[in-house]
């Protein structure tokens, strides 16, 4: 897609980014992140004459500290997604309307974790801070994705966030931390419908470049936490929780959005994108068997555990 053709889209798209600018607004709630914090918990460290961090502390189990830092580490890295959203999609108009409003937005996703994670003490905020050095410092970079290769992107990375905050907070057993991550999921579920509503208006302006697009990330998908130290390992813990796995990643993340753009019941598309949608289907063929298998491995080690312990 040249520089021209990818500048002429991005005008095409600003009503229909202006028009779910206008939906956005009118439907995100104000909230304040300092409502869903417990204050009354919060102590000095021993820098202020208290005491530090012991893993005692933490009302949260392994699991749940490594999806709460995952997070909260994602998050982190806004300016890097601001810089990304920014370069893509520009400055300008409506376009730049939503850049600044969604930044604001995702800001308050970190302020709020770090504030509840610091002042319930569940994690250590030592290792926290250097992690968060560590990934800031090393940043995001998407490489060379398309405006529309973009939108794509995280029209589907935003729903998988709303899934992952939303199961963690289920999964610390603190109701004032479901009831956190089930706000900032919700502001995520609303970026995605933004980027998704989008996304299906390319579709009708070009089905053979949307179509590609599309492929391109379903197929190259990673989470933009990936590069973070110790991902690997975190994500094995969440995965084997069922915060987040292959299964939730096909069935209600992928699948769900490809539903709404009716990817396979086009009549629209030309060769490139009918070569395309092929490559789709086959890849999710894959990805809903490499499911099955990792849901029937973790079941499996579960009653082993089960059995071990009876």
């Amino acid at each position: 897609m040249t520089t021209s053709a990818q500048t002429a889209l991005l005008t095409e798209l600003e009503p229909v980014v202006a028009d779910n600018l206008d939906r956005h607004v009118s439907m995100a709630k104000e909230w304040h992140p300092h409502d869903y914090v417990p204050w009354s918990e919060g102590r000095d460290f021993a820098f202020l004459g208290g005491a530090d961090w012991a893993p005692e502390q933490s009302r949260l189990d392994e699991t749940a500290r490594a999806a709460m830092i995952t997070n909260l580490l994602t998050e982190d890295n806004l300016p890097s997604y601001h810089r990304e959203i920014a370069t893509r999609f520009g400055r300008d108009g409506a376009w730049g309307q939503w850049v600044g409003r969604w930044t604001a937005e995702e800001n308050r996703h970190g302020i709020a974790l770090r504030d509840y994670l610091l002042v319930t003490r569940g994690v250590d905020p030592v290792a926290l801070e250097r992690a968060r050095m560590d990934y800031m410092a090393s940043g995001y970079d998407s490489g060379d994705k398309s405006p529309l290769e973009a939108l794509a992107y995280v029209s589907f990375q935003e729903l998988a966030t709303r899934v992952s905050h939303r199961n963690t907070g289920r999964a610390t057993g603190d109701p004032i931390a479901d009831k956190l991550l089930a706000r900032i999921a919700t502001d995520e579920n609303l970026h995605m419908v933004f980027y998704r509503n989008l996304m299906a208006a390319a579709f009708d302006i070009d089905p053979d470049l949307a179509m590609q697009a599309v492929t391109t990330e379903v197929v190259g998908f990673e989470m933009p936490g990936a590069t973070m130290t110790g991902f690997r390992r975190m994500s094995m813990l969440i995965a084997k929780a069922g915060i987040y796995d292959l299964r939730l990643h096909h069935d209600e993340v992928v699948s769900p959005v490809l539903r709404a753009w009716r990817v396979f019941e086009r009549t629209d598309l030309g060769p490139a994108g009918e070569k395309a949608r092929e490559e789709l289907a086959e890849f999710l063929t894959g990805l809903d068997a490499a499911a099955t298998r990792f849901v029937e491995s973790r079941e499996r080690a579960r009653a082993r555990v089960a059995a071990r312990e009876a």
